[in-house]
């Protein structure tokens, strides 16, 4: 192709926005921020940013995530790309999504003030600009799709979590409860979590034994289509 034919076509803004979840061992959760800007400034939004000049957009994805939550060795997965022509009443953006998972025990809480931002339980979430409602619920089915048969989940907890912690995110994730006794009997016949001799007591007396998740076991499994759910 000529060179010159780049010339004829108008430029066009690429940006990213990030879908964050976090789980507070209870309710699963995304992070919103205040819109510090026009247009629909002071309204909640994703975190995004357009995708710099020497960036690629994994690159910039990463970039916003830190700069939000302060951390860098995050899960973060490419979502979708959404192209409505009137989406950023702005101007024409392509935005590409990006879906992440944190701890939220991990996540730096002196940012919170800097980008107004704030964790929102995904059924108590308020209305957002542009279509970033949209963002959240395809990234919600994409989370579930991926937990069902990969260890993805394992990123929303702490390092070591008991058996009714790991099920109460599933639930969370699924917006339904689940049966204790196979749940639990289903997870341990994966063979990729390693039980510790340490127990948590702050929920019952008797304690639960505390458990990792076993990388190293899942790698040599990984050809296998395992089942978590």
């Amino acid at each position: 192709m000529d060179i010159q034919n780049y010339k004829h076509h108008k430029k066009i803004l690429v940006a990213v926005d990030c879908i964050i979840f976090g789980f507070d061992g209870s309710e699963l959760k995304a992070l919103l921020i205040k819109r510090g800007f026009e247009p629909e400034r002071g309204k909640w939004s994703l975190m995004g940013g357009f995708v710099g000049e020497n960036e690629n957009a994994d690159k910039a994805a990463l970039r916003v995530l830190h700069q939000l939550t302060g951390m860098k060795d995050v899960y973060v997965e490419q979502l979708h790309t959404f192209t409505d022509i009137n989406r950023d009443t702005a101007g024409r953006v392509i935005s590409i999504a990006y879906f992440a998972l944190i701890n939220i025990a991990g996540y730096n809480r002196q940012l919170e003030q800097e980008h107004e931002s704030h964790w929102f339980p995904l059924n108590k979430m308020p209305a957002l600009i542009f279509d970033h409602k949209k963002m959240v619920e395809k990234a919600k089915g994409m989370l579930r799709q991926k937990v069902a048969t990969h260890p993805v989940g394992f990123e929303l907890l702490a390092k070591k979590f008991t058996l009714p912690q790991l099920q109460n995110l599933y639930e969370a994730i699924y917006e339904t409860e689940l049966d204790k006794r196979n749940f639990a009997k289903k997870m341990l016949s994966l063979g990729i979590l390693k039980k510790l001799d340490e127990k948590e007591r702050e929920s019952s007396k008797k304690g639960a034994f505390y458990y990792v998740f076993d990388a190293v076991k899942y790698r040599k499994l990984e050809s296998n289509v395992l089942k978590f759910i």
